[in-house]
């Protein structure tokens, strides 16, 4: 599987996109020549310009010579390139920064600094990754003081940062000062020395700091130290990992498995806090540290575990703090501000989408809670700028950012650069996957679909059709079905259900004049019977395919499921990832013409849906007028629509009704309309005057490549049944099986669809 990932569709991880436009011969002659000649020509004159005019100041370079690769060993610059590629991915999708992996075949460390030093003009940063000790030390050194660009060994300092803020939070905790506690430390490499300098830096005295590596303690009596390992030598009496535990209060492993015991454990100080970070495997296991005393604080870096020590929460917005500065490095100073800007975080009330995504109701700062979890999207708007305030407090900063307001609000675009939305649910789904009933099992694209979360593990699907055609189908896309139930809904064993469901929608409907031999001819239709087994508790989501009318479906959902009380209207949202950002449309699917009741329930749905999604919903009713300038029908009903939103919701941030470029364009909105109640604010949310101009607007950037997106997400039914195009990719149909196990596992906990929350 991890080799098909690496080399389906197109080999590797990464790729380069355009940023300006490059259809017509201008664009061409902007681009290169004769225009590219001016930029030269302003760089060359102010060699600073380079970060106005290039992609300089977003671009980091991660830098490899393949000697100390995961935990791989020296397997080569070569071979250590899929994980450059994987970290430049990271850097992309957590802080949309590009990035690009450069493997430097050259083991001597002069060679290698000459060749990186040579090429750092090309970029505003340098990653470097997976050099041995001691080599890496030099290289880092030299690199910091001969490159006016940020450097960082991440395998040192990534791991220092992030275990440094945990060591805060635990120790505030287990009520002890950090300068009165005993640390030892198991491993003498890069990553143990980076993070013993940086707890030192925090308050850890010396003096209390006892460094093992594979020959046991390191003691001043010891012959032949390297500089990095005398510097931490001790002079005390002691020879063994066992005799340094005993009344320690911190442990920091980075070494190998199995090297602590839990009567190790036992014998350090009262309320003691044990690191064991070697991967995947740690020093102690996670079940014997835990049973060894009830006072104990653990972590590792394995995300099975509590308190996981994450490098993935410190490099990609470190760096994108010191781009986004024109930091000249990265010191101590941004470090630390690093450091406790992750500690702050552990203690902040947790969303509920991080909750959600890590199977918790009460994630909250204690001794399971010491760090931020990695999915949590606050971090780029917590560490990134507290980064930046430490370049600039340092004097490193020759960009000094001066609006901070104006820096978070770029920040929260820069989510959207990714879909890190969809990777956050689709870890959630996994950790509570639901039973998903799939109407058109009979199409290529959904048994492809249902086969792939199935896999997955995103949930437990149910096909619905014939078991001999889809068992042919299946073979035919050679796709593995065993262990998925197929419902045959035709078939004499179904009989009895199919009675049971019939007998209880004629009588939800009797009074609507619904028999029950209507209802029973009824259940031989995949979605009245697939929506009956939702109803009833036989399944936990339906997701069902329509055609380009998909009006049937839609009433057979109104019928059966029903429309939440506080609504008379539901309606469908995408959810567009652009380059500008995350936008919510809505509503994408179901209500083809308007009126004035419909607009208001779709924007009341869409404010729930926003917030779910981490955001904070301003919503733009559109139309093909202005705020009242022309009289026709349909913005007219756009315009009742908003005012009876501003009388009965106030809480809801909304107006309208406006053209698309003043929805989007907040200058030349507020200075044409300053009395507009969306001033100063960023339009994410859009709500579209009918079903064409919405299904047109995200089909249009869909097949233009201006956007990728997840729906359509339904909004208003009273249980979770979702509907997609019978035409969808698979890849859509996923992610919206991903969104209805999330529905339908938040619809079990609380008895409603949080994107249905009543107002």
């Amino acid at each position: 599987m991890a080799l098909d990932y690496h080399q389906n569709e197109r080999p590797g991880k990464i790729e380069i996109v355009p940023t300006k436009p490059y259809s017509s011969q201008l664009d061409l002659s902007l681009a290169y020549s004769p225009g590219v000649a001016y930029p030269c020509k302003e760089i060359e004159a102010t060699p600073h310009d380079a970060y106005k005019y290039t992609n300089k100041g977003n671009s980091v370079a991660v830098i490899s010579n393949g000697t100390a690769v995961l935990g791989l060993g020296d397997i080569g610059a070569l071979a250590g390139k899929p994980v450059m590629e994987g970290k430049a991915l990271l850097f992309k999708i957590f802080a949309g920064i590009d990035c690009f992996d450069i493997e430097i075949n050259e083991k001597d460390p002069k060679k290698f600094i000459e060749i990186v030093k040579a090429i750092s003009p090309t970029f505003g940063g340098v990653n470097l990754e997976d050099i041995k000790a001691p080599e890496c030390f030099e290289i880092e050194d030299t690199l910091k003081k001969e490159c006016d660009i940020p450097v960082m060994h991440d395998d040192q300092h990534g791991t220092a940062i992030i275990s440094a803020a945990g060591l805060l939070n635990a120790l505030e905790i287990q009520g002890k000062k950090i300068e009165d506690a005993k640390l030892v430390v198991n491993g003498a490499g890069a990553a143990a020395i980076s993070c013993t300098r940086l707890y030192v830096a925090l308050g850890i005295r010396k003096e209390n700091v006892v460094m093992c590596d594979s020959k046991g303690v390191i003691t001043t009596r010891r012959p032949n130290l390297s500089p990095q390992k005398a510097e931490f030598a001790t002079d005390r009496e002691i020879s063994t990992l066992a005799d340094a535990m005993k009344d320690a209060d911190v442990f920091l492993g980075l070494s190998v498995k199995d090297v602590v015991t839990t009567e190790m454990v036992q014998s350090m100080a009262p309320k003691p806090i044990v690191f064991a970070l070697a991967n995947p495997d740690p020093e102690i296991e996670y079940h014997k540290a835990i049973a060894s005393r009830p006072d104990l604080i653990f972590a590792t870096g394995r995300s099975d575990y509590p308190n996981q020590i994450n490098n993935v929460l410190g490099f990609p917005y470190i760096f994108r703090g010191a781009l986004d500065c024109g930091a000249t490095q990265i010191n101590e100073a941004m470090k630390l501000a690093a450091v406790r800007a992750i500690a702050a975080l552990a203690k902040e009330p947790v969303p509920s989408v991080v909750n959600n995504a890590y199977k918790m109701t009460k994630l909250k700062f204690g001794p399971e809670y010491i760090l931020p979890k990695a999915l949590d999207p606050r971090l780029i708007t917590t560490v990134s700028p507290a980064v930046a305030r430490g370049a600039m407090e340092s004097g490193v900063a020759t960009r000094p950012i001066e609006d901070w307001d104006a820096y978070e609000l770029h920040l929260k675009k820069l989510m959207g650069c990714d879909n890190i939305l969809m990777r956050r649910f689709t870890e959630e789904a996994k950790r509570n996957p639901k039973r998903v009933v799939f109407a058109e099992a009979n199409t290529d694209n959904m048994l492809q679909a249902a086969v792939q979360v199935h896999n997955d593990g995103v949930c437990i699907p149910i096909l619905l059709g014939n078991e001999e055609m889809i068992a042919k189908r299946a073979q035919r896309l050679d796709l593995d079905i065993s262990g998925i139930e197929i419902v045959n809904l035709r078939h004499d064993r179904e009989a009895q259900r199919r009675e049971f469901y019939a007998h209880r929608l004629s009588e939800k409907h009797r009074r609507n004049g619904l028999t029950y031999p209507e209802a029973l001819e009824k259940m031989f239709d995949r979605n009245y019977f697939g929506m009956m087994m939702v109803e009833l508790g036989d399944a936990d989501a339906f997701l069902t395919g329509t055609y380009s009318d998909g009006a049937t479906t839609v009433d057979i959902a109104k019928e059966v499921i029903g429309i939440r009380p506080a609504y008379k209207h539901f309606g469908t949202m995408h959810i567009m990832n652009t380059r500008r950002g995350i936008f919510f449309l809505a509503d994408t699917m179901i209500n083809h013409e308007c009126d004035t009741e419909t607009l208001v329930d779709i924007a009341r749905l869409s404010k729930h849906a926003v917030e779910y999604f981490a955001h904070d919903p301003v919503i733009a009713m559109l139309s093909y007028s202005n705020f009242g300038s022309n009289n026709e029908t349909a913005p007219r009903q756009v315009h009742e629509a908003v005012e009876i939103l501003h009388e009965r919701y106030p809480e809801i941030v909304v107006d309208g009704e406006m053209k698309m470029h003043y929805a989007l364009n907040r200058e030349l909105r507020d200075n044409t309309y300053p009395f507009n109640t969306l001033h100063g604010k960023d339009v994410n949310t859009l709500v579209f005057p009918n079903l064409s101009a919405a299904n047109s607007v995200y089909r249009m950037m869909l097949e233009m490549g201006l956007s990728e997106s997840i729906g359509p997400i339904q909004m208003g039914l009273n249980k979770p049944v979702h509907f997609i195009s019978i035409d969808a990719p698979v890849r859509d149909i996923v992610n919206l099986t991903t969104i209805a196990v999330i529905d339908a596992a938040i619809y079990c906990k609380f008895g409603q669809c949080v994107y249905n929350s009543q107002s």
